[in-house]
Parts: structure tokens; sequence; C-alpha cells
């Protein structure tokens, strides 16, 4: 089971609904977070249980960017709109600058998306088993001790 997370700017938020029905059977038996309107909005056009933070611009983004900036999370689709400024536009990159730290796939298009979600139905993404696996303090081979 992969921790999966959905954002979605405004003028996106139709477009990841289309999206997560499309691959809702992949999704099916992950962990689901999302933004508070975005998820609102999947579980109304889904059957799937998400679990939702704030809204993006109230703290959303940087609660997800928590769990990012700890390894807890495996995939991020963030349906960004590049043509609309954003007024939380540094909690956005700092989001993006975690993702690039800890090495957690981002699809910022659905073109993208698509491809990490074929990868995760293919069970490309069983790497990410193991990062959980061997993470310092989970299962007693922390090279601190």
């Amino acid at each position: 089971m992969l921790k999966i997370a959905f954002i979605a700017h405004d003028r996106k938020k139709d477009e990841m609904v289309n999206f997560v029905t499309a691959y809702e059977h992949v999704f099916v038996g992950h962990k689901l977070y999302s933004t508070g309107t975005t998820g609102q909005r999947i579980m109304a056009g889904t059957n799937l249980e998400i679990h939702r933070f704030m809204s993006g611009p109230l703290g959303g983004d940087q609660q997800i960017g928590a769990l990012v900036a700890q390894n807890e999370m495996d995939l991020i689709i963030f349906l960004r709109d590049p043509l609309m400024a954003q007024p939380h536009e540094p909690d956005i990159n700092a989001l993006l600058r975690l993702c690039d730290v800890q090495g957690i796939p981002l699809a910022t298009n659905v073109a993208t998306a698509e491809i990490l979600v074929k990868a995760l139905d293919r069970g490309d993404f069983a790497w990410r088993q193991l990062v959980h696996k061997y993470k310092p303090g989970t299962d007693g081979t922390d090279s601190e001790s």
C-alpha cells in the first residue's frame, strides 16, 4: 500500500476528478491524501476514501509537504495551473523542492500523471516499499544504534 496525494488548482479540479475516476481501479487499496476541496470533489465523483488536509492556500500544501519531508509520501499528483498566479506560490515551490530532495515522484500535469499511474499499476513502485522497510528506526536496523 502506497501513500498517494492529490492536489489541484481551481481550474484543474475537474481534470483531476476525471483523471482519478478513470484510474480509480488503480488507486483502490492505497492510502490516499488530498488538499481540502480537491479531495472532497474526488470523493464525490468516486468510491475512494481520501484523508483530506486543509485547502492548499490555507496550509494543505504544507501539510502534505510535512509528510514528504519525513519521506512518508510515495507519489504526488499535483495538477498545477501554470497560467494563473497563485497567492501561496512559496508553499508550492517548497513542496516541489521537498519532492526533489526526497526523490518522491511528482506529476504536475495529466500526461506525466498518466505515465506514473500506469507504472503504479504495473508494480513499478515496489522500490518505495523498500524505502519504508529500511527507514532508520522502523525495523531495528538503524545504523546509529
